[in-house]
């Protein structure tokens, strides 16, 4: 796929706040200031595509045709939201690429925020050089996850979800938000990570995993408790990771609709 841009807007919906800047796509480097606000109270519909709006209108130095990229928690299918994460049910069934491109008046490419993530880490972050299968996920609430093959993302892998040792959503036993809940020590939680972990090496035998989320930052104190073949690593980006993975599918897919840059897996640009 021929570059069109090394410049892209990169939208990152969340739960609490909605963040956005411009984007070098080569370097991975924001050329803007990240702007930030609040999530509307309730995150329906209408009151995030506005508060999108407003932090596009906020963002500087953006040209005209530049690429946008949004990324949203939740599956993303054909532009259409399949699932809502801490916003509102209005989501689920909705045709929400389409809902962004009016009022944007532009297209867009509007992907799952975990995938988002995940592919940061692998075209500018921790696993930029790493060629293969890499999995990454993030320890959070839950657990989000991103599947990318030689530098191809392929969407919407929930594998916090899998059913495991009796429970129907590992996640629930093993995401950051359980190790609080249960007042777990680092060796505790770790026991949870390993059997989610290895559970994935056999599935899948990836040759890297990336880990992130908030707790990445302390991943001296659980994944050297982790006993895997697979080499384990955390996470470069945190906070800006949304931004710059959906920016840089924006950029290499831009022209495409319906999110094509990742239903049909992007290749990393060199």
């Amino acid at each position: 796929m021929d570059r069109v841009s090394t410049e892209a807007i990169g939208i990152d919906i969340g739960g609490t706040g909605i963040k956005g800047a411009l984007v070098d796509v080569d370097s991975g480097e924001l050329l803007s200031d990240r702007i930030k606000l609040p999530t509307p109270e309730g995150g329906k519909p209408d009151d995030i595509v506005k508060t999108v709006t407003e932090v596009i209108s906020q963002i500087p130095k953006v040209q005209e045709g530049t690429p946008v990229g949004v990324c949203f928690p939740a599956i993303v299918r054909h532009g259409v939201t399949m699932s809502a994460a801490n916003v509102s049910k209005d989501w689920i069934g909705l045709e929400a690429e389409a809902l962004f491109e009016k009022a944007i008046g532009r297209d867009i490419t509007f992907v799952n925020d975990a995938d988002a993530a995940g592919y940061a880490e692998t075209q500018f972050g921790a696993g930029k050089d790493q060629s293969g299968l890499i999995l990454v996920t993030t320890l959070g609430t839950g657990i989000g996850s991103a599947i990318v093959y030689n530098h191809r993302l392929v969407p919407n892998a929930e594998l916090g979800h899998l059913q495991l040792d009796g429970h129907e959503d590992y996640e629930k036993v093993a995401s950051y938000a359980a190790k609080e809940r249960d007042d777990l020590s680092w060796k505790q939680w770790a026991k949870r990570l390993q059997k989610y972990y290895s559970h994935l090496e056999f599935l899948f035998s990836p040759d890297l995993f990336i880990v992130g989320g908030g707790v990445s930052k302390h991943y001296d104190d659980f994944l050297p408790l982790l006993d895997l073949k697979t080499p384990t690593i955390p996470a470069q980006f945190r906070n800006n990771a949304g931004i710059l993975g959906c920016a840089s599918l924006a950029a290499h897919g831009a022209g495409t609709r319906r999110s094509e840059a990742a239903e049909t897996a992007v290749e990393r640009t060199n």
